[in-house]
């Protein structure tokens, strides 16, 4: 297959299972929710070694948040119910119940409420805070706590809901120099952005370091993935292409599999162009989850459910 020059490989990406809740917070204006909410999704990349993937989802205006403020939408994503309770729980307290007129609601799509939930109590957890001055209540039809701080009540909903998610969705952007590489690689999480309850995890969206399952350094999970490494061309079987000297890759978490496909699927045919010689996805043998996400069915929009 062959969009604008660019040589879509007829591979697919392998991606997992995973956990999420998407969580919206908001303040008396979008400085304060965004402030917040960066804080909360950072160090946040990938679970090799972060407690959680996370982002930002989208900014929300006062017509689509509980409270009537700005809001920011945000997603965190993990292996377990119980690792999603810790991670969320933790960035909350450490950088939303600190940030000045926030608060906290969970943001989980109604359309996706029918499947298979969890309630994680971040609240609840955070509440202890309070001191025993903490105050339940229901607030904007919501079941809240209110926990005094010193610009008045941190007003955080008692529980979110966990639900099933898709983590490592990914393509790889091959081209002839870093800087044609990195201008696809922005026009891709430009056109993934609008897509909803997806996110791309890493740094501005893009990730250098490819990486693989194992290493050869004993109990090292993942390593850097050789074969897609220019300056390793002449000493590894390369997977790259004649002329590739640069190769970034896009990952992509979702609160569905259609979300992840619909991203891929953006973010491909906006990455192509002059300079790409070729985009392509990596598999590893089934060693890292059981979800394929093959290229060629996705750009045709034959997605599964």
């Amino acid at each position: 297959m062959e969009l604008r020059g660019t040589i879509i490989e007829d591979t697919y990406a392998e991606a997992f299972d995973m956990w999420a809740c998407r969580l919206i917070v908001t303040a008396v204006d979008g400085r304060w929710a965004r402030a917040a909410a960066q804080e909360a999704t950072g160090y946040g990349a990938s679970i090799i070694g972060c407690d959680a993937e996370a982002g930002i989802d989208s900014v929300l205006d006062a017509t689509q948040t509980p409270d009537r403020r700005a809001g920011v939408a945000m997603m965190f994503f993990t292996r377990s119910v119980d690792d999603l309770a810790r991670a969320a729980t933790n960035r909350v307290g450490q950088c939303v119940l600190t940030c000045p007129t926030t608060a906290l609601f969970d943001g989980t799509p109604r359309d996706l409420l029918p499947t298979q939930t969890q309630r994680i109590p971040i609240g609840e957890n955070i509440s202890v805070f309070g001191d025993g001055f903490e105050q339940r209540a229901e607030t904007h039809g919501r079941t809240c706590l209110r926990i005094p701080v010193m610009d008045g009540w941190f007003v955080v909903e008692a529980s979110a809901r966990a639900i099933p998610a898709v983590g490592g969705g990914q393509f790889l952007i091959c081209a002839g120099d870093q800087a044609r590489a990195l201008q696809a690689a922005c026009r891709a999480v430009d056109a993934i952005a609008h897509v909803p309850d997806a996110i791309t995890p890493f740094p501005n969206g893009v990730v250098r370091s490819g990486s693989k399952v194992g290493a050869k350094t004993p109990n090292v999970g993942a390593s850097t993935n050789e074969s897609y490494c220019p300056p390793l061309r002449e000493q590894v079987r390369s997977k790259l292409r004649d002329g590739v000297e640069c190769v970034y890759e896009i990952v992509i978490d979702g609160l569905t599999r259609q979300a992840v496909e619909q991203a891929m699927r953006v973010g491909i045919t906006a990455a192509c162009g002059e300079g790409v010689t070729a985009i392509t996805a990596c598999d590893h043998g089934g060693r890292l989850g059981k979800i394929h996400l093959p290229l060629h069915k996705i750009l045709k929009g034959k997605t599964d459910p």
